[in-house]
């Protein structure tokens, strides 16, 4: 069996005069947790709904499953769009039923589906409640149920947590972690590149409608870290006794300091251990995810020119 759900090869999109897909390649492990990031207008939007064939692509194929793509494919993915697309004066229950089936679960399997998972959140007592009777919190777990009532192999979400307060926000990643388990494979669309670095194993960056970088995240933040370490300490300073270092960003508590291979990290943890004051912490400092964006997106300036 392919280790990868979802395959793109050379996906391409034109609008008029505006290329907002430009041959991506793109390779979504099975199980996985995989974000999708960029800013608003890198073309995430598009590829979604080239992968859920709501628009045709250009150029190149789609694989799902290690099956080329068609309609016939819809049934086993769940997408949860940034636009929520719920019908404002249906009631809650009604509507969940029906994109059940619409999904292609029978209307007792429909019905077992939307009841677990109303039971699972707590709101049964929304059954009869109309969507525009809800708060937007509200809504969104609608929306999150109706995405996943089918029990869908891939799992897209657009902003998945925009306009949820924190308790919502852990609630629905608890669900999304265990969906994961049983063998969903999840897709975050986002720009909030904070988000995704607390969870999500693999990225792709995407800007200007080409993937700048793409791959497991530990990986690309090892590729791009910069040798930089944090010492948190108490006492006396230990500026006096790192001298033939680079140091940076020093504070009353913390210093940052850059280790070239020359220099050693061994031999600062000499150093350290003779530090007549209190060590708290010293741990190496990774870029975050916005680090490497910027970087990538310099790094790929003559691929725009």
């Amino acid at each position: 069996m392919n280790q990868h759900l979802l395959l793109l090869n050379q996906l391409t999109k034109r609008y008029k005069n505006h290329l907002a897909v430009d041959a991506v390649n793109l390779s979504v492990p099975r199980m996985s947790s995989y974000g999708l990031l960029g800013p608003n207008g890198a073309g995430k939007t598009t590829i979604i709904r080239m992968i859920t064939s709501i628009i045709k692509p250009d150029a190149g194929h789609i694989t799902l499953d290690n099956e080329p793509m068609t309609r016939a494919h819809i049934r086993a993915i769940g997408y949860m769009p940034e636009e929520r697309g719920l019908y404002k004066k249906m009631k809650v229950g009604q509507q969940l039923l029906y994109l059940a089936q619409l999904k292609g679960l029978s209307k007792s399997d429909a019905y077992k589906a939307v009841t677990s998972w109303m039971e699972r959140f707590n709101i049964m007592d929304w059954w009869q409640k109309k969507i525009q009777e809800l708060s937007k919190g509200m809504q969104q777990k609608v929306q999150f149920i109706a995405t996943v009532v089918h029990d869908p192999k891939l799992i897209i979400l657009d902003e998945p947590f925009s306009g949820l307060d924190p308790i919502n926000t852990q609630l629905i990643q608890s669900e999304i972690d265990r969906l994961k388990a049983l063998g969903a494979t999840i897709i975050f669309s986002t720009h909030r590149m904070e988000q995704v670095e607390e969870i999500c194993e693999y990225i792709g960056l995407i800007n200007q409608g080409k993937i700048i970088l793409e791959g497991r995240l530990g990986d690309i933040k090892n590729k791009y870290k910069k040798n930089m370490y944090k010492l948190e300490f108490e006492g006396v300073s230990p500026v006096e006794f790192l001298q033939d270092f680079e140091l940076l960003d020093i504070k009353e508590q913390s210093i940052k300091i850059r280790i070239s291979k020359d220099r050693g990290l061994n031999r600062i943890l000499k150093i350290l251990s003779d530090y007549p004051g209190r060590v708290r912490s010293f741990e190496e400092v990774l870029p975050t995810l916005n680090d490497v964006f910027i970087r990538s997106v310099k790094n790929n300036t003559s691929a725009y020119e």
